[in-house]
């Protein structure tokens, strides 16, 4: 039995409705205001938690160290260094961003990218932790987050099972008691095709953990059927308009799309239920609509049943469709008028 997890009072596991995380990203485009906006509109709409970055250019990369030149990316011919310089979010902002989502009833927290960061967000009382997928193999990082005895979140892509049992098991060793894993596909945008949703309760068997979907697909569609394969935490980019740009716009959530998330979740959670058959008290008034036998014409006392004067037909007060062969050639045991529903007696 995988245990659910306490975050900042909210329950989650496959007891609990998903845990939907608003990420925030650098969808702020270097506006405090704009970030703040982002958490009402996240709370608007009724996600559990906003989630941010904590990092800056220099504690992820070098000046001149790497441009990106993969012509499927949305950052192609983009220098790593400014692209971050742009993305990230100012330490300063944290606090009031994580006092708004307080304020709206939501979870703030965040992904460290060194251990500074840690130190950071542990002065800013942060509940929970988030390991981005590029950090998956970063053990350093891992141990200094379970030291926080703090729940950790954490991102599998670009990851081979080896690196992920390697982290898993470096997080457990250094203290961390509750890990949930997010498969995730760390392309942007992700496409349905290479999302391999059927990797999440295979992972769940693996590590004994929960498992949920960082999901950078367009739209709700993967995030709603990662529920219904057991996902209890589901992790989507969010933006007030993707038409204001942004690094990471492109592939994010807008406001009416992250409520249709929480929404057809929600729903999916709860048609989970338990394995169920026979007839279910909501369906008992509706067992009257099967069919059953009936006479089609009036049939006089002693004259054999044919398919020519009974039939079956709805509603079900009458003798089972299953004994219509049985009756067939029987004669009638009484005058039975045209309409009536037939029962043993009459045979």
């Amino acid at each position: 039995m995988i245990n659910e997890i306490n975050i900042a009072g909210r329950m989650v596991g496959a007891g609990h409705k998903p845990f939907i995380i608003a990420e925030m990203s650098g969808n702020h485009n270097q506006s405090l205001e704009r970030a703040l906006a982002i958490v009402d509109a996240a709370a608007d709409a009724g996600a559990d938690a906003i989630k941010l970055q904590t990092y800056t250019a220099d504690t992820m990369t070098l000046p001149g160290a790497f441009i990106i030149e993969d012509e499927n990316s949305l950052w192609k011919g983009r220098e790593l260094y400014d692209l971050y310089k742009e993305a990230y979010t100012p330490w300063e902002w944290h606090k009031p961003i994580f006092e708004r989502a307080k304020e709206r009833g939501m979870i703030a927290f965040s992904s460290p990218f060194d251990e500074t960061a840690v130190d950071f967000l542990e002065e800013l009382g942060a509940p929970v932790y988030k390991i981005a997928s590029f950090e998956n193999t970063d053990h350093p990082l891992l141990r200094k987050v379970a030291a926080t005895d703090k729940p950790v979140i954490m991102s599998t892509g670009a990851a081979t099972v080896q690196e992920v049992a390697e982290a898993v098991q470096v997080l457990r060793d250094a203290g961390c008691q509750e890990l949930i894993l997010l498969k995730c596909t760390s392309t942007y945008p992700s496409t349905p095709e290479n999302t391999n949703l059927l990797t999440i309760p295979h992972m769940r068997e693996l590590y004994d953990v929960q498992v949920g979907l960082s999901d950078h697909t367009m739209g709700v569609g993967a995030a709603v059927a990662a529920v219904a394969l057991g996902a209890t935490v589901i992790e989507k980019h969010f933006t007030l308009r993707r038409a204001d740009g942004g690094v990471d716009s492109a592939f994010s959530l807008e406001p009416e799309e992250l409520k249709m998330l929480v929404v057809e979740s929600e729903r999916a959670w709860q048609a989970l239920g338990h394995v169920q058959y026979g007839v279910q008290k909501a369906e008992e008034k509706s067992r009257l609509f099967k069919r059953s036998v009936y006479a089609a014409k009036d049939i006089a006392a002693g004259e054999a049943f044919t398919k020519d004067n009974i039939r079956v037909i709805r509603p079900g007060l009458g003798l089972a469709p299953k004994h219509y062969d049985e009756l067939l050639g029987k004669p009638a045991a009484t005058n039975i008028k045209a309409g009536t529903p037939l029962t043993w007696d009459m045979v």
